[in-house]
């Protein structure tokens, strides 16, 4: 049996990477993820792979899309206005059926921001802020060893789905330490077996005419590119049934419910705890698919509840998620930190029961 060991979040999710097969890394460093690239930079080249510093967040997801376009097994990582950067190349990636695993490590506020963590991207990884008709899965790990799980299946999902996938972390499980279990090392694909694994990429081995391929976004007919978009939509639509994930806790049972990802769902659960000590039942759902969002876990929330508390570290985004899950069926209010501040147990317990007693009327 694996042996738990003490690593810091960003050092784990590069080694996760590592180790679930990903052979090509490009990036640039920025705060809170530095640390990624420069474990990187120590550690996949004397394991057989490459690592490349980009000489911009721009660099580095066009040079991953060449070496994905390649057969390559690609991660990247940036944070925030790193990621907004890489925008256009998410859309390139997804119109072209290019897999890739990438790494928000976030940070908080608009522009360049602060350094401390915060959750104000789920509008840029949830609804893409590149051209264009296209999704991409997106997963939020609340701890250091489910985002490893998620990184080490990440690039085996991706070459299935044939698209990006987008794990979204952000400072503070980046920057904490935590014991983790590390997987088995999946070995890196042999570049001559590439063709039969995909087949789609171009390779350069053979010389069979037939098997050329051409890895493409550009149509320039209007009814191929529909045509391409349309089928495009037939995979998200698969995925959507396939790919949502939620953990769910007292909903059926419960007075109010609090919606929380990542980090925040780390405060909530012991927020639920105290209200529960002071005689209020709380039930938590923590989307850990954002793209798809679990809509479906909103359907197990009983009769007795009278609100949902949507608790987020942004001005509320995911919220608007979370009112197409309740419907109309229940009022759905905002607890909210933004600029880095990050909300203690007790102020979301004291804010969480403050909204019930005024909803419920006591």
């Amino acid at each position: 049996m694996s042996e738990k060991v003490l690593m810091k979040g960003n050092e784990a999710f590069a080694e996760a990477a590592i180790r679930g097969g990903c052979r090509f890394y490009f990036g640039y460093p920025i705060t809170p993820q530095s640390e990624i690239p420069e474990y990187m930079s120590r550690e996949l080249p004397g394991r057989g792979g490459t690592f490349l510093q980009a000489e911009s967040e721009l660099g580095a997801i066009n040079m991953a899309y060449g070496a994905g376009a390649a057969g390559g097994s690609v991660f990247i990582s940036s944070s925030s206005p790193g990621i907004a950067l890489m925008q256009e190349g998410m859309s390139f990636l997804c119109s072209a059926e290019v897999p890739l695993v990438a790494l928000n490590v976030s940070r908080c506020g608009p522009g360049i921001g602060g350094i401390q963590p915060g959750q104000a991207d789920y509008f840029q990884v949830t609804r893409g802020g590149g051209n264009g008709d296209y999704r991409i899965p997106v997963f939020a790990p609340s701890g250091i060893q489910e985002a490893v799980d998620l990184l080490y299946g990440a690039p085996e999902l991706a070459d299935k789905w044939r698209n990006p996938v987008m794990i979204f972390a952000d400072g503070v499980l980046g920057q904490m330490m935590e014991p983790v279990t590390l997987p088995e090392q999946r070995p890196f694909a042999d570049p001559r077996d590439i063709r039969t694994r995909k087949p789609w990429a171009i390779t350069g081995y053979g010389d069979d005419d037939a098997r050329k391929n051409v890895v493409k976004s550009l149509r320039m007919q209007p009814d191929e590119l529909e045509i391409h978009v349309e089928t495009l939509f037939e995979k998200y639509a698969r995925a959507e049934r396939e790919l949502v994930s939620a953990e769910s806790a007292g909903v059926e049972d419960a007075d109010a419910v609090i919606v929380a990802f990542g980090t925040m769902a780390r405060i909530a659960k012991e927020a639920v705890d105290i209200l529960s000590g002071r005689g209020v039942s709380v039930g938590l759902i923590r989307p850990i698919s954002l793209w798809p969002f679990p809509y479906g876990e909103f359907d197990k929330i009983g009769p007795r509840a009278k609100v949902v508390i949507s608790a987020e570290l942004s001005m509320g985004q995911m919220i608007e998620d979370v009112r197409i899950g309740v419907g109309k069926r229940l009022p759905v209010r905002l607890i909210h930190r933004t600029g880095g501040m990050i909300p203690s147990s007790l102020e979301l317990a004291d804010r969480a029961e403050a909204i019930y007693k005024e909803v419920a009327g006591r």
